[in-house]
């Protein structure tokens, strides 16, 4: 299991535990599994989907390390 926090500057979009987490980094689409290796990448506009869920974004960052996620992304509406 990942520790998933999405954060936006509004507030916490959301903050729990998935299977996995698919983002639209700048240099394409990837997945992000248990024991993923530490990365931080930025990322464009997309969807980012997780357990089922989809959040449409136009950009951020991402933040992976000891099976946690940390995305802070912009919301797009």
């Amino acid at each position: 299991m990942l520790k998933l926090k999405i954060v936006t500057p509004e507030r916490v979009e959301y903050d729990g535990q998935v299977e996995q987490v698919v983002v639209p980094g700048t240099q394409g689409q990837f997945e992000i599994l248990t024991n993923h290796a530490p990365i931080i990448s930025t990322l464009q506009k997309g969807t980012v989907v997780y357990d089922g869920n989809e959040l449409p974004i136009l950009g951020g960052f991402v933040e992976v390390q000891k099976n946690e996620v940390s995305l802070c992304v912009e919301k797009a509406e």
